[in-house]
């Protein structure tokens, strides 16, 4: 299934989208795409739905992003060993685990706004997994079990706030308003049958920046999820951003970083695009 939320910021209703692609009104079967709805039970419940008796949405509503407010937004840096190369960093050990706020989620089509005293924007497409199951302690071998779905994410970072305003931590410059854009859709994983062979990319202004694919990863997926429950418990409907292949601003040289009226657009095979215009800051917006 593909899930979404739709609707004005904050209004969001749940919604599914059909086999011609169609939205269709979820709101009779769940309140939201949130952790209640992402149960395995209630998951094979509305598998079993026909999508086409369900209501049809009309017109082109904002897409919010697909799943509910998370207790946690979990990003994995240096996930590619040529990310890691161009960013100028060792290929980790380790996983290296970093917070994006909660509040920096938005829709996957929502602007991208500048913060104040931003000068180094960057882009990140990124698989981002979506939690389905309180996963503790788990084991590799079981971890995709804990898995709902899966989504495209930008880990949109500020390069100053995140290098050196921020010492060894990465949070100033990851969870500013309006960096994590998710969505379009949460694609169940019965749809996914590889998340460690998806194609991804990502455009500005129509320009290609970064092409790749999860099958790069240094860490998969399971590993991922197995190594985050051993220090913190993850809840339904909790997000993990599994990092990003190279092409990067902070890599190029010299670095092309984001302006206002770039628009950047960006996909991950099987989970649909996002588009995003990259806005000024103004005071009470």
């Amino acid at each position: 299934m593909k899930l979404v939320r739709y609707g004005p910021a904050g209004k969001e209703k749940p919604g599914l989208v059909d086999p011609d692609g169609k939205l269709r009104d979820l709101s009779r079967k769940v309140k939201d795409i949130d952790a209640a709805a992402l149960a395995p039970a209630k998951l094979r419940e509305l598998a079993k739905l026909d999508p086409r008796k369900l209501p049809l949405v009309k017109g082109r509503p904002r897409l919010g992003a697909c799943v509910a407010m998370p207790s946690k937004f979990v990003a994995i840096g240096l996930n590619y060993s040529d990310h890691a190369k161009e960013s100028g960093n060792p290929i980790p050990e380790h996983p290296v685990v970093f917070f994006k706020s909660t509040t920096c989620i938005v829709g996957p089509n929502d602007n991208i706004v500048i913060p104040q005293g931003s000068t180094q924007m960057d882009w990140e497409v990124e698989l981002g997994v979506v939690i389905g199951r309180t996963a503790r302690y788990v084991d590799a071998k079981d971890a995709l079990r804990y898995v709902a779905g899966y989504c495209v994410v930008n880990d949109v970072s500020e390069r100053d706030f995140q290098m050196k305003k921020s010492a060894t931590q990465w949070n100033k410059g990851k969870g500013c308003d309006t960096f994590g854009p998710i969505g379009p859709w949460l694609v169940t994983t019965d749809e996914i049958k590889d998340p460690q062979n998806l194609g991804m990319w990502l455009e500005v202004n129509g320009q290609r920046r970064q092409t790749g694919n999860t099958k790069t990863m240094i860490f998969t997926v399971a590993q991922l999820v197995a190594d985050v429950s051993r220090y913190m418990t993850l809840l339904p409907g909790d997000v993990i951003t599994t990092g990003t292949p190279p092409g990067v601003a902070l890599g190029m040289k010299p670095p092309q970083w984001l302006q206002p009226g770039d628009v950047i657009t960006l996909g991950v095979d099987g989970l649909g695009e996002q588009r995003q215009k990259v806005v000024p800051y103004r005071k009470g917006r």
